[in-house]
């Protein structure tokens, strides 16, 4: 993710805030823009720009922004939205008559912000799911379990369903031990079921490429519920690492393509971060390479130069997450089957229109 300065201060100032830090004026994103504002209060409803770039225009702060303070997305004025473009694709909340219920809701909206400035970032936004007919919009559907409700995070036709419980840090922790992973986050929920979505897109607006993904990623006409049963029962073959970035891609092509694809964006926001932040490595040893990561490496030109970078700095975060008695920060092996996937994801994405 970029970096952002306060345009009142010039202090930095992070995508999550919606005050300055250091002198206290208020913040939103500002989609139309892709920046962070700073603004005065015009009325209660409207506030006004102080950035140079959309400098007195005036914005109202997100439904959600103003009554519950889980958004800080601004909406332009003149439009008659209540909700931003971020809130306006989540259709099921938790019930707020639980305190905790908010802080889970808060959680999962901040994740799916950050999902969405990517997705805004690779040009492919997506818009809100009309009907349970459109099959090219996307709802989100943030459910609590109870006694009599299970629920399975999970995409099917346009809606991403995702257990609030997630949001809980102890049920998240405790899941991923349970389910013998060594990554889970909720940001990483928000890009691995996206995965599913846009594959359906892909299948819908570009059918041309399915022959090249069964290619790369193998034939997703395979039976999906046996071969889930068969990885659940029997688990993933000794040598999955060889082909596929976690045990749980070589379950089926489907997994295999939205495990990648949450592992590409995970990797176009930590080096974009890089980027802005002007990271580099210079190292002390021949047999250890430097790093100047001379481009944003989203719709990077040169797929082989981003993928060195991403193999330097997770070896040196994980060198560093060490030597604070951390578990490592990417704890994966990119395997050069793994490598030509990532390459598959990020050549055709600058050649994929998702707009319908």
């Amino acid at each position: 993710m970029k970096y952002f300065s306060c345009a009142q201060c010039n202090r930095q100032i992070f995508f999550m805030n919606s005050t300055c830090t250091h002198c206290g004026i208020n913040l939103g994103y500002v989609v139309e823009e892709r920046e962070m504002g700073s603004f005065h209060k015009h009325t209660s409803q409207l506030w006004k720009s102080i950035n140079p770039k959309f400098k007195n225009k005036l914005y109202k702060p997100c439904f959600n922004y103003l009554h519950h303070h889980v958004c800080n997305w601004m909406i332009p004025a003149e439009s008659s939205d209540i909700y931003c473009d971020s809130c306006k694709l989540t259709s099921i909340i938790p019930n707020l008559n639980n305190p905790d219920h908010t802080i889970y809701w808060s959680r999962l909206e901040h994740a799916k912000r950050r999902f969405l400035y990517m997705m805004q970032q690779l040009n492919i936004m997506p818009r809100p799911k009309k009907n349970d007919q459109d099959q090219f919009g996307l709802r989100f559907n943030f459910l609590m379990p109870d006694p009599d409700l299970s629920v399975l995070t999970g995409h099917a036709q346009g809606t991403i369903t995702l257990n609030a419980s997630e949001a809980d840090v102890v049920y998240r922790e405790t899941t991923r031990i349970k389910m013998g992973e060594n990554y889970r986050t909720l940001l990483g929920h928000f890009r691995h079921e996206s995965g599913h979505y846009y594959f359906d897109l892909i299948q819908q607006l570009r059918p041309d490429l399915i022959d090249a993904f069964r290619v790369t990623f193998g034939d997703e006409r395979q039976d999906y519920a046996a071969a889930l049963k068969r990885h659940y029962h029997e688990g993933p073959p000794i040598d999955w690492q060889k082909k596929f970035i976690s045990s749980y891609a070589s379950a089926h092509p489907w997994e295999d393509w939205a495990e990648t694809w949450a592992h590409y964006l995970h990797m176009m926001d930590t080096l974009e971060t890089a980027y802005y932040a002007g990271l580099s490595v210079q190292s002390k040893r021949a047999d250890l390479p430097s790093m100047t990561i001379e481009e944003n490496p989203i719709g990077a030109k040169n797929i082989e130069t981003v993928l060195q970078n991403w193999l330097i700095i997770t070896f040196n975060l994980n060198a560093l997450n060490r030597s604070m008695g951390l578990d490592d920060a990417y704890p994966f092996t990119l395997s050069d089957k793994v490598l030509d996937k990532l390459r598959f994801i990020h050549h055709k994405l600058l050649e994929i229109s998702f707009q319908k």
